[in-house]
């Protein structure tokens, strides 16, 4: 079988493709073959070395896949071989076949598809864990979020109007401003715009219940801004540290210069709350498979949507990943690594 590795931090050039034997499952364990895996903006923060969670090079990344399972364990029950699943992998998902737990593996439906599978627990389950679980949000909240043509920023849009949010204002780039609108998102040219001022305007002068933060950087004081009293601030990425495919040291030094450091003694005046989150740190995996079961039901439902951007071959990784740096993305990437 073959898998993608990152062997050493750089561009994506560095990328590499390897053979490699068959994994075999342990008791508990399930071997699944890949069909899609997910590409995040965080694979390629690991990449640069600029993530500080994943393990040390050579290692493969990819938080998520689906597929389906081929081999399981003598201890495993509520598996069987040819369910259609979904798979929490953590790292590894950037592989034709990758052994896991069974608890980090889902039986998805057959009215599921495999793309819409692979793109929904990274992207909607970090929206689902900050605007429902952290947030609470309720009918006529209002939202901020940020890169909202990407995979998080379409899940946010969505969820925001399953569950009744009055307002979602999101920035994007100009070119990308028809596309967001089109999911019933206020637009707000990132370059161009203020975004604080959009939010005091679009709320009466109070700002937004929710700010969904994955730049960092100054951008997180002003989202800051845009909230109400009350509000809360989700950090979930430091995109503002990466510029092209390549490291670069002096952009992520910027990053984490210009980042505020809040006060919590000033901040009691506002009742601010300021979230960082980290799906893939998450200790607790019980919250994240009940997310993902909410979320399951609301996809058959038809309350949410997954938009794909596109679908790669994984031989073409180096291009997919590209293609997010260079910000084309509308939607989610994702890399298929099903038979041909």
């Amino acid at each position: 079988m073959r898998k993608v590795i990152y062997p050493r931090t750089g561009g994506v050039d560095s990328i590499e493709i390897v053979e490699c034997p068959e994994p075999v499952p342990g008791p508990k364990q399930v071997r699944i073959m890949i069909h899609r895996a997910g590409i995040n903006f965080a694979d390629l923060m690991m990449r640069q070395g600029l993530y500080g969670s994943n393990p040390d090079p050579p290692f493969t990344p990819g938080y998520e896949a689906s597929g389906e399972v081929v081999e399981v364990g003598s201890e495993v029950a509520s598996l069987s071989c040819g369910d259609r699943v979904l798979a929490m992998t953590g790292f590894g998902g950037y592989s034709e076949q990758v052994v896991l737990d069974s608890n980090r593996v889902i039986k998805i439906p057959d009215s599921v598809t495999y793309d819409q599978a692979a793109a929904i627990p990274v992207t909607y389950g970090t929206a689902f864990h900050m605007l429902v679980h952290l947030g609470g949000i309720t009918r006529g909240d209002t939202v901020l979020i940020h890169h909202a043509a990407g995979g998080v920023g379409t899940a946010v849009a969505q969820i925001s109007k399953a569950y009744g949010a009055s307002l979602v204002v999101g920035t994007a780039s100009k070119p990308k401003k028809e596309f967001v609108e089109s999911m019933g998102v206020t637009f707000v040219d990132r370059d161009s715009e203020d975004f604080v001022r959009v939010c005091k305007e679009k709320t009466g002068g109070k700002g937004v219940h929710h700010a969904l933060d994955p730049v960092a950087g100054r951008n997180l004081m002003e989202s800051y801004k845009a909230l109400r009293k009350g509000g809360k601030l989700y950090l979930f990425g430091a995109s503002n540290a990466v510029r092209g495919d390549k490291r670069s040291v002096l952009s992520a030094f910027r990053m984490w210069r210009s980042t505020p450091r809040f006060d919590p003694l000033k901040m009691m005046s506002s009742n601010k709350a300021i979230f960082g989150v980290h799906m893939g740190l998450l200790e607790d995996e019980s919250i994240f498979k009940g997310h993902l079961a909410t979320l399951s039901g609301m996809l058959l439902k038809g309350e949410i949507e997954p938009i794909i951007d596109s679908v790669w071959r994984f031989e073409d990784v180096a291009k997919a990943q590209l293609h997010m740096h260079d910000r084309k993305n509308r939607g989610k990437i994702l890399l298929d690594f099903s038979p041909k």
